[in-house]
């Protein structure tokens, strides 16, 4: 028989073991129950929304740089055929019209000490290889001493009777400074100069590919007929 002191320990130690038991359990209990609160909460309509709102905005974010990206690169020239220019009479002139073309693109002046030979020269080269697919460009320009004061009307003139130029002559531009014509600043920054990329003086001279692209640049005391070579290579002349 057990003792009344023996009866009381069992007794102390039944109501322990009770008592781990449950706290055990709760433990447990309460563990499982987060387990499965955490996923309730992650997909919880609360939860959902939210994502969605950052997967939205990212995807809006991604959209709008491919956006800039692709208006950035479409919006940059590419060539000379990306421009537009105005004739002698200011009508609109698409360079595109010249795809296919080699074309030397050249800033003139009616009273320069360079504009006899040069324009002699200008004359005959075109002349020589129009045929086969040379177009001279001129735009008068009246950046250089003030070498050519006149109006688009008098310049025309003056190429076409003096020098019997057959080439389209353009309106007036200018060449440096913040006016620069635009497809003057795309002929620059495309070849830049021995000292820099502005023009120096009238007469300066860029070579364009059938592409569009500018193969070489000119000084204004480079003679036309001295280029005549890498006209021809540009032409596809052996």
């Amino acid at each position: 028989m057990l003792t009344s002191r023996s009866r009381i320990l069992s007794q102390k130690y039944l109501n322990f073991a009770s008592i781990s038991a449950s706290f055990l359990l709760s433990k447990q209990s309460s563990f499982n129950s987060k387990q499965t609160l955490l996923p309730s909460l992650h997909n919880s309509p609360v939860s959902l929304h939210s994502q969605s709102i950052k997967a939205g905005v990212s995807r809006r974010l991604l959209g709008s740089v491919r956006f800039n990206h692709s208006m950035a690169s479409q919006s940059s020239p590419q060539s000379a055929h990306d421009f537009t220019v105005k004739d002698a009479k200011g009508n609109d002139v698409d360079l595109s019209i010249y795809k296919g073309k080699v074309l030397l693109i050249v800033n003139v002046a009616s009273q320069c000490g360079l504009t006899d030979s040069n324009y002699t020269e200008l004359t005959q080269l075109y002349a020589k290889y129009k045929d086969q697919g040379l177009e001279i460009l001129a735009f008068p320009c009246n950046q250089f001493g003030s070498q050519e004061p006149g109006s688009s009307e008098e310049i025309v003139e003056f190429a076409c009777t003096r020098f019997k130029a057959e080439y389209p002559i353009f309106d007036k531009v200018e060449v440096n400074g913040n006016n620069a014509a635009p497809i003057y600043k795309y002929l620059k920054s495309s070849k830049g100069g021995l000292f820099g990329d502005n023009i120096k003086w009238n007469f300066s001279k860029f070579l364009v590919d059938k592409e569009g692209k500018v193969v070489d640049r000119y000084a204004p005391t480079t003679s036309p007929l001295s280029i005549e070579k890498e006209v021809k290579k540009l032409l596809g002349i052996v």
